[in-house]
């Protein structure tokens, strides 16, 4: 005999998904608006989470200080002039010796060029000065010919260059009076939310900001680890400028997939340029694994044990915000995904129903009592 199906029970079944599908879509235009509020408002909220990372980097020796009895304000101006004589320190480390070997430097480039040149007059191209030259022509003739488009994108790297500069100082800003009054925030908000919220709005912002300080310490931690080898790899070859490079890598490691090509490729050019192409490959056979190992292993590693995220997911999460909204995307997606889940596990503690396992029986008060008389 077939069954049929029960007509109620199939009603019941495309009311509910029915319903669960209009809760869902409402959900999802919230999500919506909220990122579109967010894009609305970037030039603030940018500099916002800049000054929120700085100051996971900066909290601890401020509460160091505020412990030991400094005033607020203080502890947070010496720690802020701190972190200033520190990001000098970073620049000048790189600056300073790239200037005092800048004409070997530039007697390398020379060199290249003109040993390239050698090789392309050779078999098998066979290339004469001559056709060099007319090629060289060529180009600059296209240049001049595309001077408005050049002076168009100059103008629009000066302008990225002023925004990231407004965005740097207003972060700084905002992270010495994250350092100065940065206690007393959950306080003020629990009194100024109604009700339930007063508990729920603090405990998920205590947890997130908990979070947020093992993202950034697990990147740097990343950056040093990358540093550390990739130097070590360049010392190993007697690539000069060694120490600025290991700089620059470890600082560039807080910026994904930009920072470490932006890095690999320099010291690349520098170990072409200083000791020619083999040790250039080399150098770029070392970036390469160092990144992969970066990428697949350490990273979510290092990540999932400080975020309790698992390793497929901040992969995940890395190349969803990175094909979303590119560097600051991929800079933003962990710590983003990071939140999410402590938003999510709250939720699911309040949600969760009510143990039912009966307590365990508890001593009888009156023979402790008597015990301990």
């Amino acid at each position: 005999m077939t069954a049929t199906l029960s007509s109620t029970r199939t009603r019941t079944a495309l009311r509910t998904s029915a319903r669960v599908s209009g809760e869902l879509l409402l959900v999802f235009v919230m999500l919506a608006v909220t990122l579109w509020l967010l894009g609305r408002m970037w030039s603030i909220v940018w500099p916002l989470v800049i000054g929120l990372l700085l100051t996971t980097l900066t909290w601890p020796p401020t509460r160091f200080l505020r412990n030991r009895g400094w005033r607020p304000a203080l502890a947070a101006s010496a720690v802020t002039v701190l972190f200033l004589l520190v990001a000098m320190g970073v620049v000048a480390l790189i600056a300073v010796p790239v200037a005092s070997q800048s004409g070997e430097l530039s007697d390398g480039v020379f060199k290249g060029v003109q040993e390239l040149r050698e090789w392309a007059a050779g078999p098998p191209l066979n290339i004469d000065d001559a056709q060099i030259n007319k090629a060289f022509d060529a180009a600059v003739s296209r240049a001049q010919d595309g001077l408005g488009n050049l002076a168009g994108a100059l103008l629009t790297g000066v302008s990225t260059v002023v925004n990231g500069l407004v965005t740097a100082v207003l972060g700084l800003f905002l992270m010495f009076f994250f350092l100065k009054d940065g206690p007393r925030f959950l306080p003020w908000l629990e009194r100024q939310l109604p009700g339930r919220l007063a508990k729920d709005v603090p405990t998920v912002a205590a947890r997130g900001w908990n979070t947020l300080g093992s993202f950034v310490r697990s990147q740097a931690a990343v950056g040093l680890l990358d540093a550390v080898l990739i130097g070590l790899g360049l010392w190993i070859l007697d690539v000069p400028l060694v120490l600025p490079l290991a700089v620059l890598t470890f600082v560039t490691a807080f910026v994904p997939i930009i920072g470490a090509l932006f890095a690999g490729l320099v010291a690349v050019l520098i170990a072409l340029v200083s000791n020619g192409l083999t040790d250039a490959l080399i150098v770029l056979a070392i970036i390469v694994v160092v990144q992969q190992l970066e990428g697949n292993v350490f990273q979510p590693m290092i990540q999932s044990r400080g975020l309790g995220l698992h390793a497929a997911v901040i992969l995940l999460a890395v190349t969803l915000g990175g094909s979303l909204a590119g560097i600051v995307g991929s800079l933003l997606a962990v710590p983003v995904a990071a939140l999410i889940a402590v938003v999510w596990g709250y939720v699911r503690e309040q949600l969760r129903e009510p143990s039912e396992d009966p307590e365990p029986n508890t001593p009888d008060t009156g023979a402790t009592a008597t015990t301990t008389s």
